[in-house]
């Protein structure tokens, strides 16, 4: 599977991610620093104190105020961008899978331009997740993703607390999965590490509205139990009723932690998904 074609990659070259909040990183790059640094954008005044450069005072405000004040800056920090990506079996219906891991490949293309760090931390994997910094790694990096496989059961809270317990920086967690298991709600912890999240909501059309009637049995494609149900339009409408008011309930819970929602349609152009629903959102610029 060819993940980003070679025109998209040149339109995405030009972008970057975008966090709502101010971030710190270790190296110089392309974010808003919470630290003040040396670069042209304004930030804030603060009171002179003896040893500070005193071609900083802002000598129009000491003419107008009678105050001694120095100018402060933006400082430019490069971050880790985190991709937790979502490889249990049922990412496997409808290709989910395949659209988490374009829309990775072009966040992390975004990302690794732009000088930050990436780091991919598939689940239910659980290993030690493969870090990847600079251009040239970005072939590694495709072909990382690319082996990626449906397979297993949904471990959300194990990963979530996998990804808490390590000592990184906050940077940008980006969470892609169908979220189809009752630990989804482990994802409201990811905001405690201060880091920036946006949860990639990818479901498919059997997700959402399966065409499906008459007598049938289901099997679970991570647990394996098998259920004997028949399917007539008020169970298909209950069915509905009961996702829209999931997905809702998800809503609510990422909004109020001050995570994005993103859903996303796995049959969805990427390119429109990155060029126009994303930069709409606010994730990329």
């Amino acid at each position: 599977m060819s993940l980003l074609g070679p025109e998209l990659m040149a339109r995405l070259e030009r972008l970057q991610l975008q966090s709502r909040h101010r971030l710190v990183g270790r190296f110089g790059g392309e974010h808003i620093s919470k630290r003040f640094g040396n670069t042209i954008d304004f930030a804030d005044f603060r009171e002179y104190h003896p040893g500070d450069d005193f071609r900083s005072i802002d000598y129009h405000v000491m003419a107008r105020l009678d105050q001694v004040l120095v100018k402060l800056f933006e400082a430019d920090d490069e971050v880790t961008v985190r991709l937790m990506i979502d490889t249990s079996a049922s990412m496997g219906i409808g290709a989910k899978l395949d659209q988490a891991k374009r829309l990775a490949a072009a966040l992390g293309f975004v990302a690794l331009v732009a000088h930050d760090t990436v780091t991919v931390h598939p689940f239910p994997d659980g290993g030690i997740p493969p870090r990847f910094a600079g251009r040239a790694s970005i072939p590694a990096f495709f072909g990382y993703l690319e082996q990626l496989t449906p397979l297993g059961k949904t471990p959300f809270h194990r990963a979530t607390g996998h990804l808490l317990s390590q000592s990184a920086l906050p940077g940008i967690t980006v969470v892609l999965s169908d979220l189809l298991t009752p630990e989804w709600r482990s994802l409201v912890q990811l905001r405690s590490s201060g880091s920036d999240v946006a949860i990639v909501h990818i479901l498919c059309r059997d997700d959402l509205d399966p065409d499906y009637a008459g007598d049938l049995d289901l099997i679970d494609t991570e647990e394996g139990n098998r259920l004997t149900v028949s399917i007539t339009e008020d169970v298909a409408r209950s069915y509905r009723g009961r996702v829209d008011r999931w997905i809702k309930e998800i809503i609510a819970a990422s909004h109020g932690v001050g995570a994005r929602y993103i859903p996303v349609d796995a049959e969805d152009d990427v390119e429109g998904i990155l060029l126009a629903d994303w930069r709409r959102e606010g994730l990329l610029r």
